[in-house]
């Protein structure tokens, strides 16, 4: 929904809207001043009562609209409008010159005169205002228009009685107030001819006008009030000027009679509801954001009622006074000005929520060839209503009764009024009441409410299923009610039916075949259903199965679907996984509504196959809405104090090898203890180096950074001094952290001397520790604790995070500067696939320096509630398995290496507690797959990514599996595959998405960051994607030799190689050759490898000759990375070393 100022800035309003609020400025300027014209001095030298000459002046003004509004709406319709307007302010102008001239002779008769043509003026121009509303503005401008309209209406009511009063009382008012009127007349009638024209609907003039003025008002009352939607809204809207007129009415004599004001008090009066008027119009503009309906008004009528009552509980205790000497200031300066003061703003605004949808709806439910005729038929019974409102105050007082009593009055009739209204929208109030109920205890935020507008009509909307509060939150918070396809069993139940009030249910039995015929037939007749496509609540926290049923609805009914995301529901007693995670009493809750879509299906594809390919479609999109409702501005240590605040104190959530477990209390304790003496020798944005293990201390350690707005840069400890070195120069690293205890286990001496060498601060973890004394655990404790109740106002999400080094597996390695959002996104597009929960425990020996450990085996796990286990160095593979054993430990991090490792050493029942092994970093050998499947009964699930996108791509996952590819790519990733010469399948992986690093630091240019180009991430990876969408790796580009003109995969070669010789360590390198460009050595740990044993499988496999390896290289071990990939730099020194 567009600013409502937007409104004030088009021409299609503008103009009527000036040209309207000149008219009521003038209309109550004139009618103001005759009132007090006629009370003080003329109905003395008429020889009349003044009350009687008052009451005359009103019937005068608003006998027109009983005697011309038939003829004034059929005008309307028949004329083009924007003339009719020009035309009848122009007829303004000589009206306000009689008007003139009865002031300067001080005649009231001719006032009176003018006053009825005054009167006729404004019953012509009310169908015309109102009319042409609907032709100039878009339908959801409607409730926008019409809350302007009713604002200025009731601010030049406002303006003009109080200038009225004061000009006329003036020395020379008479004159002055005849000038005025002139002014105004003339300048409405300027502003009039920027109207945009506005022909009629029915040919013009087509039908006669029917002057004659009983027959003609009772045929526009009949086919206005003929209609049920038309009748309500003509009946509430004259309902709200009755009540509106007598409050009116009754401000003075409350403000003179009961509390003996001066007139300021009153005029206070009249602004307070003017302006009162101007909120409520303006609030329904927003509430509805441009929908038209009548949902709030039970609400207004409701709260009419409300400040009605306690005006009288109010008033009731005053003692009538007569001595019109309490000011404003003194009126203010009480509790009881205050009050009838909050009553008067709190009728006005509720009548402004009242009155203004049902204008609109007058407007949209009216034909368009009559709807000036309706809003002339309206206009009557206004008018009848107001003479019955003036009518029965007077008798009230006539009767004797108080002002008070009169008050409660009105407020007693208005709740029968209240009661009906309520009795006709009856689910429109129990929705506002659960609106207010559940936002009372759940503080629940609904975003993206324009999409459900946008989706259409012909909608199916998905949502994600995470318990039984799933319904009534969409019941209660969708704009309209919904179709809900409701399982017919669990409809029948007691507890079931109070919510079926809400919605309109549609009962399915999940065992009719025909079941999703139905459905689609009913969202092509233009409905919006609502199902859960995972079927069931969910069990874990995160996406369950999701069945196709949804998406071929929408597919078969040509709709649209518009996913919606819950989250925090969840953490209620309402759902499903109570046993899991200690659910909380009043979690926040949010629901986002995101953009709607379509399904994309090829028509060619039919039967099971469109079902398989819908159903995929729709998984997808279930994972991305997860992903993009996901939190991600926010630092990690705002994640890490929100995962705090969701799963508690009690739970440990990490340890480390000296087995003592901590909480997330500790972790954040820690982290500030530790970050204020590191802030201390370092800068904000300040990257420190750390050269740490994994550990408790460690992640402490980074949080501390982290939490003083530091950059961790996680130094590769298996690097070797040098490059190390070069890794501190490339950061512009001056401090380094680190601990006695590891530099001594690690005999890291020389790294530490090379560090120093170059003028790098070492400072150790043990000097820092001994130095926090007891003041500074409580103030860290106390820091913890603000930071997880409240959160800072500074939002640094895009900031840097972290700095990680590339491998170096084909070169120098590279500093890649990760941002707060680019980490947070990876762990959401994770969770959106991976299956798990509070209940599992993960065993992480990959180092934090690496991407994969950081992200994967510290992040994920620590953020979403899950124990994990930190294991320093990923080599022991006799210690790894009895700790996995140990630890009951669920699920595992590795690569293919330190796979391979583990299954050579452990005991058949060492991973029996494992339910997920995940493997990346490189690619995992048939040989390991066969060796934990045979063993131990596991499937390693293969995933793909790089240090610059954070790190995850793409992840073969229990649900979606294929063998020898990567999986799929993570939701909230898009890519696009660049032709390679030479290669026929697939291409270059170019990639973007939010965990794309924030860019390079190189060694050539120390500490400046050089971005991504268009924010894109090229891998460097040669890669085929199927029509699942599942990416099989065919190489490194730079892992690609051209052997006589032909490209041969490096990788292929030693997956040949490996089926050959499975089990054993290989690399393949290219180097160059004088006849054939290039020529292929192997490097292998296989004793007696020989050529021929290879040629004979190549031939099996289909490679071609030029594939085969001619030289080959046999090593006892294979160079390896820190990370436990193979070294190709260094393989490949070896076969030059070794004279090929």
């Amino acid at each position: 929904m567009s600013s409502p100022l937007h409104f004030l800035r088009t021409t299609r309003f503008l103009p009527l809207f000036v040209t309207q609020f000149l008219g009521a400025f003038n209309d109550n300027l004139f009618k103001n001043a005759v009132v007090i014209l006629v009370t003080f001095t003329l109905a003395e030298r008429m020889g009349a009562d003044a009350g009687v000459l008052v009451a005359a002046a009103a019937g005068v003004f608003i006998l027109p609209f009983f005697l011309f509004s038939a003829s004034a709406g059929q005008l309307a319709d028949q004329r083009e409008k924007s003339r009719l307007i020009r035309r009848i302010k122009l007829i303004e102008i000589p009206i306000m010159g009689l008007a003139t001239l009865g002031f300067w002779l001080g005649n009231g008769w001719m006032l009176l005169a003018t006053l009825f043509l005054m009167g006729t003026q404004s019953t012509f121009f009310g169908p015309l205002k109102y009319g042409i509303l609907p032709d100039h503005l878009h339908e959801d401008e409607l409730i926008g228009g019409n809350a302007w309209i009713e604002t200025g209406t009731f601010i030049a009511i406002l303006l003009g009685s109080i200038i009225g009063g004061v000009v006329i009382a003036s020395e020379g008012g008479a004159q002055a107030i005849g000038w005025m009127l002139l002014t105004v007349a003339a300048l409405g009638f300027a502003a009039s001819r920027f109207i945009p024209a506005a022909e009629p609907q029915r040919g013009g003039g087509a039908a006669p006008i029917d002057w004659h003025v009983p027959r003609a008002t009772g045929a526009i009352l009949k086919q206005a009030l003929s209609e049920r939607a038309l009748r309500l809204s003509i009946l509430g809207i004259s309902w709200f000027w009755l009540v509106g007129a007598a409050f009116l009415s009754l401000f003075p004599l409350i403000g003179k009679e009961l509390l003996g004001a001066t007139a300021g008090v009153v005029t206070l009066f009249l602004t307070l509801f003017s302006v009162g008027i101007g909120i409520g119009s303006m609030l329904c503009n927003k509430l509805l954001a441009g929908r038209v309906d009548a949902r709030y008004v039970p609400v207004g009528a409701l709260g009419i009622t409300l400040f009605a009552a306690d005006l009288y509980l109010a008033l009731s205790g005053v003692t009538p006074s007569s001595a019109e000497s309490l000011g404003v200031g003194a009126f203010l300066s009480t509790f009881l000005g205050w009050r009838v003061s909050v009553d008067l703003m709190g009728l006005a605004v509720s009548g402004g929520l009242f009155i203004v949808p049902l204008y609109a709806l007058l407007q949209t439910r009216s034909e368009e060839g009559e709807r000036s005729q309706t809003i002339a038929a309206n206009n009557i019974v206004n008018a009848g209503f107001m003479v019955v409102s003036a009518l029965a105050v007077m008798a009230l007082r006539g009767f004797g009764v108080g002002l008070p009593e009169i008050v409660l009055s009105i407020g007693l009739i208005n709740l029968i009024v209240a009661i009906y209204v309520v009795g006709l929208l009856p689910d429109v109030v129990l929705k506002r009441l659960l609106q207010g109920v559940l936002r009372l205890l759940y503080r629940v935020e609904v975003s993206g409410v324009e999409h459900f507008a946008a989706a259409g009509e012909r909608v199916v909307i998905v949502v994600n299923h995470l318990s039984f509060l799933d319904p009534v939150l969409l019941a209660a918070f969708l704009p309209e009610r919904p179709l809900f396809a409701v399982n017919s069993g669990i409809a029948k139940r007691w507890w079931v039916r109070p919510f079926l009030h809400l919605v309109e249910a549609y009962p399915v039995d999940p065992a009719d075949p025909f079941s999703i015929r139905a459905m689609a037939r009913r969202v092509g007749e233009g409905n919006r259903l609502a199902i859960f496509p995972e079927g069931r609540i969910t069990v874990t926290g995160a996406l369950m199965k999701v069945y196709e049923g949804p998406g071929v609805i929408a597919d078969r009914a040509d709709a649209t679907l518009l996913p919606i995301q819950l989250e925090g529901a969840q953490y209620t007693h309402f759902s499903r996984i109570r046993d899991k995670i200690k659910p909380r009493l009043f979690p926040h809750i949010r629901m986002t509504i995101l953009p709607p879509r379509r399904m994309q299906v090829p028509a060619e594809i039919k039967g099971r196959g469109r079902r398989k390919r819908i159903g995929a479609a729709l998984y997808d999109l279930m994972c991305e809405m997860q992903v993009r409702s996901g939190n991600d501005a926010r630092t990690l240590t705002d994640a890490l104090a929100d995962a705090w605040r969701i799963h508690g104190d009690e739970r440990p959530i990490l340890e480390d090898i000296t087995r003592k477990p901590v909480t997330y209390a500790r972790v954040m304790v820690g982290a500030q203890a530790l970050g204020r003496p590191l802030a201390a020798f370092t800068q904000p944005e300040e990257a420190v180096g750390l050269l740490l293990p994994n550990s408790v201390a460690t992640v402490s350690t980074f949080f501390g950074l982290s939490v003083t707005g530091r950059i961790p840069a996680m130094l590769n400890f298996s690097a070797g001094p040098a490059s190390i070195a070069s890794a501190a120069r490339t950061a512009c690293l001056k401090s380094v952290v680190t601990s006695c205890k590891f530099i001594a286990a690690g005999k890291l001496e020389p790294v530490i001397e090379a560090l120093q060498a170059d003028g790098r601060r070492i400072v150790y973890l043990e000097e820092i520790a001994a130095n926090i004394g007891r003041v500074d655990k409580l103030r860290a404790l106390a820091a913890a604790w603000r930071r997880r109740l409240a959160r800072p106002a500074r939002k640094r999400a895009d900031e840097a995070a972290v700095i990680l080094f590339t491998s170096g597996s084909e070169g120098a390695p590279k500093g890649v500067v990760l941002s707060h959002r680019n980490l947070l996104a990876n762990c959401q597009q994770l969770s959106a696939r991976l299956d798990y929960d509070a209940t599992d425990r993960i065993f992480n020996a990959l180092p934090v320096f690496h991407s994969f450990g950081l992200t994967g085996g510290l992040l994920l796990p620590l953020l979403s509630g899950v124990r994990g286990f930190l294991y320093p160095s990923p080599l022991h593979y006799r210690v790894i398995p009895e700790l996995v054993y140990d630890t009951n430990s669920t699920i595992l991090f590795g690569t293919d290496t330190f796979l391979a490792g583990y299954a050579r050493v452990a005991n058949a029942y060492d991973f029996y507690s494992l339910r997920r092994v995940f493997a990346g970093a490189e690619k995992v050998r048939q040989s390991t797959r066969d060796a934990w499947f045979e063993q131990f009964g596991l499937r390693i699930l293969e995933g793909y990514g790089a240090t610059e996108t954070s790190p995850a791509l793409s992840a073969n996952t229990a649900m979606h599996c294929r063998i020898g590819t990567v999986g799929r790519l993570l939701p909230g990733i898009t890519y696009r595959l660049e032709p390679v010469p030479g290669i026929d399948t697939g291409g270059r992986l170019v990639v973007r998405g939010p965990n794309v690093m924030k860019g390079y630091l190189k060694a050539d240019n120390p500490g400046v960051l050089q971005p991504p180009a268009d924010g894109e991430y090229d891998t460097g990876d040669i890669v085929s994607i199927d029509e699942d969408g599942f990416v099989t790796i065919q190489g490194r580009a730079k892992r690609f030799a051209k052997i006589a003109g032909e490209m041969i995969s490096l990788g292929a070669v030693e997956e040949a190689v490996g089926r050959v010789w499975p089990g054993v360590p290989h690399a393949v390198v290219n180097l160059p050759d004088a006849r054939k460009g290039e020529k292929l050595v192997l490097v292998t740990e296989q004793e007696g490898a020989h050529t021929a044993a290879l040629r004979q499988a190549f031939q099996v496999d289909g490679l071609p000759e030029l594939a085969l390896p001619r030289e080959m290289i046999v090593v006892k071990s294979m160079p390896l990375l820190g990370t436990g990939k193979l070294n190709h730099p260094a393989i490949k020194q070896l076969a030059v070393e070794a004279g090929y």
